[in-house]
């Protein structure tokens, strides 16, 4: 068995696809370095990242496939579901060697795989942009030079895949006149929007901000408490306590968004 060693980011894959077609040689792992060799190797293969190799790869792709597809195979990515790099792997090497478009050809696995991987990450991606809930904080506690002592719009998530990096353009536009943040406590990063670009960033004192998937009610504003509790109320009393439909309410809002949304707090 052919072992293909890379770095696990996506331009990492691009230059193993770059090393197969070069060595005309395709592997049936790939194996993340320093990670134990799987039983029944019988070749490796380190791939070495280089820019010129995954860009002529990606200005390749980008000539063969639509940009549909190109975003379609970045959610698989982000999928983080297991075996998701080879899946990957082996739809790019169809691509480059069929003199026809496989887009369609949803009678290979892998196409209609990434299909609907692809359906279910951008599935997650839009209970984001639903369920998304800014908080007005003072004072947040982070390493990060940019957030210490500002007041800054800031939301928790935990999404099932790592859909956060799908959102970032609609959020930098919608909000592009305010300060904001959107921190993952499933993987424990974010990233931060300080009105001209939007970068990744780590909490140092995470377990001081967050705390049981709550901000810690001491870095909120002011005015976010009260706003807080007079949304609670107001919704409340919008409820019709004898209409209420607990199924279709769980369907159309995941009670795993519950814990972060204002409206739903003392909800069962």
């Amino acid at each position: 068995m052919l072992v293909f060693y890379y770095d696990k980011t996506f331009e990492g894959l691009l230059c193993a696809v770059f090393d197969a077609f070069k060595l005309k040689k395709m592997p049936e792992a790939l194996v993340a370095e320093g990670e134990i060799e799987p039983l029944l190797t019988s070749e490796s293969h380190y791939v070495e990242i280089r820019n010129n190799k995954y860009e002529r790869v990606q200005t390749a792709l980008k000539k063969k496939i639509s940009k549909i597809t190109l975003h379609q195979l970045m959610s698989v990515w982000l999928s983080e579901l297991p075996e998701n790099d080879l899946m990957i792997f082996r739809y790019i090497c169809k691509v480059f060697k069929s003199p026809y478009s496989i887009e369609t050809d949803f009678a290979d696995p892998d196409v209609l795989t990434i299909r609907e991987i692809s359906r279910k990450v951008g599935k997650e991606r839009e209970y984001l942009l639903q369920f998304v809930r800014f908080n007005v904080l003072k004072n947040p506690t982070n390493n990060s030079e940019q957030m210490v002592n500002e007041k800054i719009y800031f939301a928790i998530v935990a999404p099932i895949y790592n859909a956060l990096p799908l959102v970032l353009d609609f959020f930098k536009d919608r909000y592009a006149d305010q300060k904001w943040a959107i921190y993952d406590e499933k993987r424990q990063y974010g990233f931060l929007y300080d009105l001209e670009k939007i970068e990744q960033i780590s909490l140092g004192d995470r377990d001081d901000l967050i705390i049981d998937s709550q901000i810690n009610q001491k870095y909120l504003s002011e005015d976010e408490i009260l706003f807080q509790s007079m949304w609670h109320r107001y919704c409340e009393a919008l409820t019709i306590k004898e209409r209420e439909n607990h199924k279709l309410q769980r369907q159309q809002m995941p009670k795993r968004f519950w814990q972060y949304l204002p409206e739903m707090k003392g909800k069962k």
